[in-house]
């Protein structure tokens, strides 16, 4: 099957890999089998974020092989898996959480993981404010008990195991990197883990290798990879093809009609499972005129969202019903829920100034998502029907961050298309991040502003460790709010349909970790 350039150099990258670790091995005189590589296909750079501290984006893939949390949770079985933990207490006013560790862990670099690492890695996290960090705002004060076993004081009762599993800012490292080498030794891309996999080397943001950790805790018995390579493929056809051909393992973000393709494929495997994804659209509330709510009002009323369901998800998604997705305690099934209607649109659009449209507005979305351009290009058309002419820009995701990070409203995008997945598995991951006020702007890229939504989501959140009853209701009084000011467009929540190598074996799909592949986990077998 032909490949094209980009394809090659992946392919060569992967050879690249094998070849030099197996001649190395020649070269001391030993022998030993050529490495197993795996290779993840991504539509996206790998990495964002090198800092475990302020990691928040798609360098989720990446980190969960490098680092690992206390807990993991297993949302299929609603279930917590101990990792660097092996149990917990917590005492009956829901304050005070124990935790054991496990003994002989060391990280990548040598040193053994202690309640020292613990307690700094986190304190860090905490004091950098960067990211995911606020999952810990409950977190008053981390003791070490001894070697092996840290407590946390809260302030109010939250779930920490939860928050302990989170896929974002609960990454535990060797904070001794930190006071050797300064804050900024993560960022230029070193790393100080204890997973399975360490960083070999890395291209830029757009290829990452890892390598096995000898001492990793968990042993190498059975089958396993010996080395991982994360690729940014931003050509879904291209992602098609490596995965037909053999040459990647697991690929991301092929639309339906690659996916039906692939169907027949007897090398190819495909799953379909839940997920707590969901895709959005952020209104500049900012900026004119998407600072007249009856504009927004329209712009919801004019999305296709049937069409983009069948004819783009293939009835893989559902249309979203605010920011919460379906499956997601605190979802509100009762919220208001826009259906295409150009009429209404017309008469709000009247209503607002705007009889005839008569303006322009510019949509980012990640470039190589074939996806998000395809929803684009149908509201696009829908749009036009209305007077309204939108330029749509596909950007790669620093650059189209970079814009909505603009000093000047007037200088950023109108509409923001993104997904969004939980840091770990609350509603105040969607109603906080993307909605709550901020002085500077991190994921709150619509730029809304609402002091009363504010204290009801962050009162949600101190009573969900406690009452979630009464954090549900909260959730829901906040959530009707942002329907009611129409700050964004909730395009769908999705299905995830995966493709992968047919011979790809022990991969298992946790929607609480959105894409990430657990590779100690999986080997290259015909069972």
């Amino acid at each position: 099957m032909p490949v094209n350039g980009r394809l090659a150099r992946v392919l060569a990258a992967a050879v690249v890999v094998s070849l030099v670790a197996a001649g190395a091995a020649a070269g001391c005189g030993k022998t030993t089998k050529t490495p197993t590589v795996a290779v993840y296909a991504s539509a996206n750079q790998p990495i964002v974020f090198w800092d475990p501290s302020d990691s928040y984006s798609n360098e989720i893939i990446v980190m969960n092989n490098i680092y690992e949390t206390l807990l993991r949770y297993d949302p299929a079985k609603d279930k917590l898996i101990p990792v660097l933990a092996t149990s917990y207490q917590v005492s009956p006013d829901g304050l005070t959480w124990t935790f054991e560790l496990r003994k002989g862990v060391k990280f990548h670099t040598g040193n053994e993981m202690t309640a020292d690492a613990v307690k700094a890695s986190i304190e860090r996290t905490m004091k950098r404010g960067m990211g995911a960090s606020f999952i810990w705002s409950a977190v008053k004060e981390i003791k070490v008990l001894d070697r092996y076993k840290v407590e946390f004081d809260l302030s109010y009762p939250a779930p920490l195991d939860m928050i302990c599993a989170s896929g974002y800012g609960a990454h535990i490292f060797d904070p001794s990197v930190v006071q050797a080498n300064g804050e900024d030794w993560f960022a230029a891309g070193h790393e100080a883990g204890t997973g399975p996999y360490m960083l070999e080397s890395f291209t830029g943001k757009e290829e990452v290798v890892l390598t096995k950790f000898p001492d990793y805790w968990g042993g190498w018995k059975g089958q396993h990879f010996d080395k991982i390579v994360f690729q940014e493929v931003s050509e879904a056809s291209t992602r098609a093809q490596m995965v037909q051909a053999g040459q990647a393992d697991f690929v991301d973000n092929l639309p339906i009609e690659q996916i039906d393709r692939l169907r027949s494929d007897p090398n190819v495997a495909i799953t379909q499972t839940p997920s707590f994804q969901n895709l959005l659209g952020f209104f500049n509330t900012a900026k004119p005129p998407l600072d007249n709510v009856l504009v927004r009002e329209a712009l919801s009323y004019a999305v296709p969202y049937d069409q983009i369901i069948t004819e783009v998800m293939k009835g893989t998604a559902t249309q979203g019903q605010g920011p919460v997705p379906k499956g997601m305690w605190g979802h509100d099934d009762s919220l208001p829920q826009p259906t295409y209607d150009l009429a209404k649109a017309k008469q709000l659009l009247t209503q607002a100034g705007f009889p005839n449209g008569g303006f322009k507005l510019v949509l980012t979305y990640a470039s190589g998502d074939e996806t998000e351009r395809r929803v684009a290009e149908l509201y696009k058309a829908s749009l036009a029907q209305l007077g309204i002419n939108l330029e749509i820009r596909g950007m790669p995701w620093e650059p189209q961050w970079d814009l909505a990070k603009a000093t000047k409203p007037a200088d950023r995008q109108d509409i923001f298309v993104m997904y969004w997945w939980p840091d770990y598995c609350t509603p105040y991951s969607w109603l906080n991040a993307m909605f709550h006020s901020e002085d500077t702007i991190n994921f709150n890229l619509g730029y809304y502003k609402n002091p009363e939504y504010d204290k009801l989501i962050d009162e949600a959140q101190k009573l969900s460790g406690s009452n979630r009853a009464q954090a549900v209701e909260e959730f829901k009084q906040a959530q009707k709010i942002l329907c009611n000011d129409w700050v964004a467009i909730y395009f769908f929540d999705q299905n995830y349909v995966r493709a992968m190598r047919a011979d790809f074996k022990g991969y298992v799909d946790n929607p609480a970790y959105p894409h990430v592949v657990f590779f100690y986990n999986t080997y290259r077998g015909s069972k």
